[in-house]
């Protein structure tokens, strides 16, 4: 029985570890894709949504492939959509050094 067991725990990780990874947002992706209204938007939605639960941080602090794994784990807490994500992604990055 101990045997079985450990095929089918096996073969169960074998298979999740085999299926295709779900996309991640388009943040993910490099250049800014949004408007200059949609980049507005993100500045709007980083500073009400973000700073709603803590200080917002310096957007120049990260470089963009930083941002990717911050607003990866960020959206979703503050409920952002897949285009406020985006906007707010692409808002950060289009801030200068």
């Amino acid at each position: 029985m101990k045997k079985i067991f450990a095929v089918a725990s096996f073969t169960a990780v074998l298979l999740a570890s085999c299926t295709p990874k779900t996309s991640t947002p388009t943040a993910a992706t490099g250049p800014a894709t949004s408007t200059a209204e949609q980049i507005a938007q993100g500045k709007t939605i980083f500073e009400n949504s973000c700073g709603r639960c803590h200080k917002l941080p310096d957007p120049t602090s990260h470089n963009s492939v930083q941002w990717v794994g911050i607003m990866n784990s960020m959206a979703p807490k503050a409920k952002l959509t897949d285009e406020q994500h985006q906007w707010v992604y692409d808002y950060i990055v289009s801030v200068k050094k």
